[in-house]
């Protein structure tokens, strides 16, 4: 793993700047690392699933290789600072749940404070809630009969006999007609 220091340094090139949310993201996979021996992921055997989709998924992708593109970004979307990281040659996983600074700090305290905080006493460690996602998949592609655009088969829907993507198709819902 490249020094500690110089990965910082592009965690926060990759994101544009330096915030307390990106030092989340970098502390976790920092800490998922230590936890399950993990590397930088060239392929899909480090997958991470993040609650969230803000500042901090940023540093997972710079400090472990998971993307969204590869499929080993994937987002369970909960509101809340918690990631859950997997290590498929293993078998190990580990849900990281970041315990909460004092709100009444500044951005900068905030900053100082997750940078400085260790790493046991930033995050709860929990067992995963979800197994580990499967591979992605490569999925057939069709043409919608409506607006002409090529979408992923399981992205499909059919309408009166037709291949039709979801921006075309009315939505249906039982419970908010």
């Amino acid at each position: 793993m490249a020094d500690k220091n110089e990965l910082w340094q592009k965690c926060a090139a990759f994101h544009g700047h330096v915030c307390p949310g990106l030092t989340i993201g970098f502390r976790a996979a920092l800490y998922a690392i230590d936890l399950l021996e993990l590397t930088f992921s060239e392929d899909e055997k480090t997958v991470c699933v993040s609650e969230n989709d803000a500042c901090g998924c940023d540093a997972i992708q710079v400090v472990l290789g998971c993307s969204v593109g590869k499929g080993n970004l994937l987002f369970h979307m909960t509101g809340k600072q918690a990631f859950s990281f997997y290590n498929r040659k293993t078998g190990k996983s580990v849900r990281l749940v970041l315990n909460h600074a004092n709100r009444e700090m500044s951005r900068p305290e905030m900053l100082e404070y997750y940078q400085t905080i260790k790493q046991e006493e930033m995050f709860t460690v929990k067992e995963t809630k979800i197994s580990v996602p499967e591979r992605a998949r490569l999925f057939e592609s069709y043409t919608c009969e409506k607006c002409g655009e090529r979408t992923a088969a399981n992205w499909i829907r059919i309408v009166e006999g037709k291949k039709v993507c979801v921006d075309c198709c009315d939505r249906y819902d039982r419970f908010h007609v």
